[in-house]
């Protein structure tokens, strides 16, 4: 009798790190967004896009969070974070983001935007633009952005940038 409850017990010893792992992965991860705190979030956000310090923008992120924009190369880290800030901010010295809606999904949220701005940084093409976009956000269980896929319609970009008419 005593050497089937020991493998018993030790069968439930065995299963017990698991489930503890499991547990805690559940509280962390599986937690839902509160939507009031990611609107705060996100108009902080957008207020750091407007301020011309990509710095500021990148410290919404967690530190090794990622920034794709379009389905191209992830910015990962901080500071390639910050360098795809200020490609923005270079180009667009007058840039002005504006928040449109965020909405609320589980631990994900999607951030609307438009953005506005001369394009009068060096080499510019000094035409105004107006593009509307979002982002999709993952959020850690620190708050930050673990990983954003950001998406604008590029044509429509190309062709204010270059000063095509619109497409009827």
């Amino acid at each position: 009798m005593r050497s089937c409850a020991r493998r018993r017990g030790a069968k439930r010893q065995s299963w017990a790190p698991l489930l503890l792992f499991m547990l805690a992965a559940c509280t962390s991860v599986g937690r839902p967004v509160d939507a009031i705190k990611v609107k705060e979030f996100a108009t902080r956000y957008t207020a750091a896009w407007c301020s011309q310090n990509p710095a500021r923008v990148a410290s919404f992120f967690a530190p090794d969070g990622s920034l794709t924009i379009n389905g191209g190369v992830p910015a990962m880290g901080r500071p390639a974070i910050t360098a795809a800030a200020q490609e923005f901010m270079t180009a667009f010295p007058d840039l002005r983001i504006s928040m449109d809606a965020v909405t609320v999904e589980g631990h994900h949220a999607i951030y609307r935007w438009t953005l506005a701005g001369t394009n009068t940084g060096p080499g510019g093409s000094s035409r105004a633009v107006r593009i509307s976009g979002y982002e999709e956000w993952s959020l850690g269980a620190d708050g930050l952005i673990a990983k954003s896929q950001g998406h604008f319609d590029a044509a429509d970009y190309q062709r204010q940038l270059s000063g095509a008419a619109a497409h009827p």
